[in-house]
């Protein structure tokens, strides 16, 4: 990046949707210097001009467009979905128009995927950070302390608890998973596993818990090299339903119409939390990491609510990475910003259970 670095915009991708909403909404009231982008321009107009933004429309099919709409831009914070189709053709038109590259994802295999871009990424002077928003940020804080709290970990887990309503996007991308086994790490490898379940107190009382493929499955493991991970959810509702699929029902929910039918129900559904669902949510999660000798070390942190935390994390990282605050390649949030980097923003803390 130049010394002018600083002086160019922040482009939002994505920002028609609940959450690029949630995010432009915040940039223009902190009169950040942004530029509001997506594939339909009508769309775009709508949000950008109450909001007294910039804006512009492009679809992600075209490489040599995309770079010349992102060129003058000092970073991407990318929130289109899903990411699983998105990510890659935007990933590589930032490294060749030296833009930093930031987005909100959890799915696993987009982590991996840019995480084989890490080279290319330093070539080009540019830091490439999936998973800037509640997917992975305060969970990947989370393994961060833990681990070096007991540097000889050998495995991890982490715990998360009270997440509310979710945005149609979150509940499409959640219909792609349908049917899957659940991923794991075991020995440093990405690995599928049948039903796990465990239970946890997250402050309010023993909670039935399931595993699920999170993000930190992939990025935990790169912030603090313990290789054996797994992440589990409070299990209650769908979460506890989809996780005791038999293999007959999970080869019926990978059909293509099936997950067709059920995308276009969620079409007919509220776009997502309203502002006050999301004042007065929050969530809990914990971490714990435990060495070979079977010696543990649990902690615990609270945050806002997934979507308010996202629409704060994935701009300040933004802001940062074009002040200079980044490192080149592959990163994870907490291996440039530090385990503590979650504490910066309001309502959450960290403590030690019992403790």
């Amino acid at each position: 990046m130049t010394d002018t670095a600083s002086q160019k915009p922040i482009m939002i991708y994505g920002a028609t949707g609940y959450t690029g909403q949630l995010v432009a909404k915040e940039a223009a009231r902190q009169g950040e210097n942004v530029i509001l982008a997506g594939r339909n321009a009508d769309k775009v107009r709508a949000v950008a001009e109450p909001l007294g933004l910039p804006h512009r429309a492009f679809d992600l099919s075209d490489h040599q467009n995309i770079v010349s709409n992102i060129a003058d831009c000092a970073v991407v914070l990318h929130i289109a979905g899903p990411f699983s189709a998105t990510s890659a053709p935007m990933v590589k038109a930032c490294i060749e128009a030296k833009a930093h590259y930031l987005d909100i994802t959890g799915e696993i295999a987009v982590f991996e995927n840019c995480a084989t871009q890490d080279q290319a990424a330093k070539d080009a002077g540019i830091m490439v950070m999936p998973g800037t928003g509640f997917d992975v940020i305060p969970s990947d804080c989370l393994a961060k302390y833990v681990g070096e709290q007991m540097p000889d970990a050998t495995d991890l887990k982490i715990f998360i608890s009270g997440l509310g309503g979710a945005s149609q996007g979150t509940m499409k991308s959640g219909v792609e998973s349908l049917g899957k086994k659940t991923l794991v790490r075991r020995g440093g490898k990405i690995v599928e596993t049948e039903y796990l379940s465990a239970q946890r107190d997250f402050g309010q009382g023993t909670k039935d818990c399931a595993a699920i493929s999170w993000g930190d499955v992939s990025t935990a493991y790169y912030s603090t090299g313990i290789p054996d991970i797994e992440v589990y959810f409070e299990a209650q509702g769908p979460i506890a339903s989809m996780s005791k699929l038999g293999p007959v029902s999970r080869s019926v929910l990978r059909r293509k119409f099936v997950q067709n039918l059920l995308k276009k129900q969620i079409d007919k559904m509220p776009a997502g939390p309203t502002d006050e669902e999301r004042a007065a949510g929050y969530t809990v999660l914990l971490g714990e990491a435990t060495n070979a000798k079977g010696e543990k070390f649990t902690a615990r942190l609270t945050t806002p609510d997934g979507y308010t935390l996202t629409m704060l994390s994935g701009l300040e990282v933004a802001k940062r990475a074009r002040a200079g605050e980044f490192n080149p390649g592959f990163q994870t949030p907490s291996n440039v910003y530090g385990a503590d980097f979650i504490l910066d923003f309001d309502n959450t803390k960290r403590e030690i259970p019992n403790q």
